[in-house]
């Protein structure tokens, strides 16, 4: 399953807290340009390192399909950031 959600919450120095709600999809048709290029440039390194770009194309792949049900949590002092992905 493709994520579809990213919760970004982060709690700022004077205690206040914010959450950020991003699309996946919507975000990923605006940086396909981007996400193109990133390829060819994956490509390029998978060749010129001599592996293969399929494994490396399929580890890729494994990885995003068990992004769902991630949280990821980062605190540095009064600063807090929690990511979750679903």
């Amino acid at each position: 399953m493709v994520p579809q959600l990213v919760t970004v919450g982060y709690r700022r120095s004077d205690g206040r807290r914010r959450r950020l709600y991003v699309p996946v999809l919507p975000v990923l048709l605006l940086l396909s340009p981007l996400l193109l290029l990133a390829v060819l440039a994956g490509l390029v390194a998978c060749l010129a390192a001599r592996i293969s770009p399929v494994g490396a194309l399929r580890g890729t792949a494994r990885l995003l399909w068990a992004l769902p049900g991630t949280r990821f949590e980062l605190e540095q002092g009064r600063t807090a950031v929690l990511v979750s992905v679903s």
